[in-house]
């Protein structure tokens, strides 16, 4: 009975109950122009006096405001912002996006003529009955009603009859809330179907997703390999330095002048990859570091750390598309950064171009002591490497091999088929 009353009369069904009804106020702009067009047609003098002649106008007003509605592509966000609202319809069952394409219009014009459909019958009846059923619920007590205003039949002085009447207004009431309850029900299990995303909306919604986690993976891996580079050496470099602050002066200045440079160039490529989130809006953006203008600074940087690197360089970096140039210096930065963090030996370092690719190859002694442990949420170098070349069409091999670690890029110099 609980389930009963609160299906009739619950907080979701009058909440239903307004958007019914504001649908049937919206019908009623398409209901005068349909009165328009069936007065002179009946010969209907006066059309608001003549039910048929208002239930004509009122199937003529359907079909013009389902064609409102596929004119309109924003019908369907503003109607998917009302069952929203109104209707207790979840926001991921719906399109908030205007409707585009054939399907998506014509499944919003049929909501449309649903809602001002169900709407205005649901209105009518909302104005109606009330009224009507308070007459018949008070028709027993006020006899100047039965007597002389209404001019009831003589039947209804039956004292049985006219007990009955009370009976029949509370049904009445009660009808109209079980109409209200289920055309609002009716509505809400429709409206995920008429206004929710099309297959276009659903693969344009993946296509917008799977860009922003590009751009997100993106600034992550610019983030990883510029500053998690950056802060490795300058660790090293002041580890180093404060081990030889004694021994060796000249080594510490080194070393002191190094880690200076290192920061200040790191707030230079800090900002070239928030330059990621705000691209084209900041003309200011300092540009992000490449294999033809910035090798030579990485060596000298990765070397004040104390590690020894012997570079071998076939390629002329001047010769190198762009964008190629930019990934391969991060893919060198990534590499000799593990090499400085997990080595601390003697590093080879050979960058070449052979057959139409730039390979790059880091290779590093196998250190006898276990490594230490990685930090929490380490570890992700390789597999950004990884991620750089295959986007650029290329490969990227990485492993121990007779007690050497090697790690092997290969780009192709046109970029991916």
């Amino acid at each position: 009975m609980r389930e009963l009353a609160r299906f009739l009369l619950g907080r979701r069904t009058r909440r239903r109950w307004i958007h019914l009804i504001l649908g049937g106020a919206l019908a009623m702009p398409y209901v005068f122009v349909g009165q328009l067009i069936v007065g002179p047609a009946v010969h209907a003098r006066y059309v608001f006096a003549d039910l048929l002649a208002q239930l004509l106008s009122f199937a003529v007003a359907l079909p013009l405001a389902a064609l409102t509605a596929a004119l309109f592509p924003l019908t369907r966000s503003l109607e998917a912002g009302a069952v929203r609202s109104l209707c207790g319809v979840g926001a991921d069952r719906l399109s908030s996006s205007p409707a585009h394409g054939r399907a998506a219009k014509g499944r919003t014009a049929a909501w449309f003529t649903l809602h001002l459909g169900l709407g205005g019958i649901i209105s009518g009846m909302s104005l109606a009955l009330p009224p009507f059923a308070a007459m018949l619920i008070a028709l027993p007590a006020v006899a100047v009603f039965r007597d002389d205003l209404l001019g009831l039949p003589e039947a209804l002085d039956r004292g049985w009859v006219l007990a009955l009447m009370p009976v029949a207004g509370a049904a009445c009431l009660l009808a109209l809330a079980a109409c209200a309850a289920v055309a609002g029900a009716l509505l809400a299990r429709w409206a995920p179907a008429l206004l929710g995303p099309t297959p276009e909306d659903r693969l344009a919604a993946a296509e917008a997703r799977a860009a922003d986690l590009a751009v997100r993976n993106r600034l992550a891996r610019e983030l990883h390999d510029s500053v998690g580079h950056a802060l490795s050496a300058v660790t090293l470099q002041a580890s180093a330095a404060r081990r030889l602050l004694d021994r060796d002066p000249e080594f510490v200045r080194t070393a002191l002048a190094a880690i200076e440079e290192t920061t200040r160039r790191t707030v230079g490529e800090l900002d070239a990859v928030l330059g990621v989130l705000r691209e084209g809006d900041a003309p200011g953006t300092a540009p992000a570091p490449t294999l033809a203008a910035d090798l030579d600074g990485l060596l000298h940087r990765t070397r004040a750390g104390g590690l020894r690197v012997t570079a071998t360089i076939d390629a002329d970096p001047e010769r190198l598309p762009p964008v190629l140039s930019r990934e391969a210096y991060r893919i060198v930065q990534e590499g000799l950064s593990n090499a400085l963090k997990h080595a601390g030996r003697p590093v080879l370092l050979r960058i070449a171009v052979t057959g139409g690719h730039l390979e790059i190859t880091v290779e590093n002694p196998v250190p006898s002591a276990p490594a230490p442990a990685c930090r929490p949420g380490g570890g992700h170098g390789l597999r950004g490497i990884a991620d750089r070349a295959r986007l650029l069409g290329g490969t990227a091999e990485a492993g121990a091999v007779h007690g050497v670690w090697r790690l092997h890029v290969g780009l192709p110099l046109k970029g991916p088929a």
